[in-house]
Order: structure tokens, then C-alpha cells, then sequence
């Protein structure tokens, strides 16, 4: 039995990309951004790029914080 102890995969272990992680989800925002230099008449399309531009960018910000805090593992 596990007793108090949590029990987890050994794949949770593994250290992640962090760093390639974040440098994927500024490119990805910087994409977003590029794309309201398009060919569409209506301001829908830009206000749903640069709002999902913002949470990714507010997301590794977000992450960021928490990580040199402490507060993330």
C-alpha cells in the first residue's frame, strides 16, 4: 500500500520542456498577432486574436511568477 504517500507514473517525474514551452506559446501569440493583417472586413476577427494572443502571453507570464515565487514545482 501507498500509505500517506501520493501515487504517481513514473512519466510525472520527467522534467519538462519548460523553456521550449514558452518560447511555442510566444510564437504562437506573435502568429496570432500577424494574422490581423489579413484580407477580413469585420473587427470580430481581431478582437479573438488579440484576445487569445493575451492569455497565452498572460499564461507564461503567469507561470513565470508563479515559478520564481516558489509557489510552482
Amino acid at each position: 500500500m501507498a500509505g500517506s504517500e501520493p501515487v504517481t507514473s513514473p512519466d510525472q517525474h520527467k522534467p519538462g520542456h519548460r523553456k521550449s514551452g514558452r518560447i511555442g506559446a510566444v510564437v504562437s501569440a506573435l502568429a496570432l498577432l500577424a494574422m490581423i493583417c489579413g484580407n477580413h472586413e469585420g473587427r470580430v476577427e481581431d478582437f479573438w486574436l488579440v484576445g487569445l494572443a493575451v492569455l497565452l502571453l498572460a499564461i507564461v507570464i503567469g507561470d513565470t511568477l508563479l515559478r520564481r515565487n516558489g509557489l510552482r514545482s
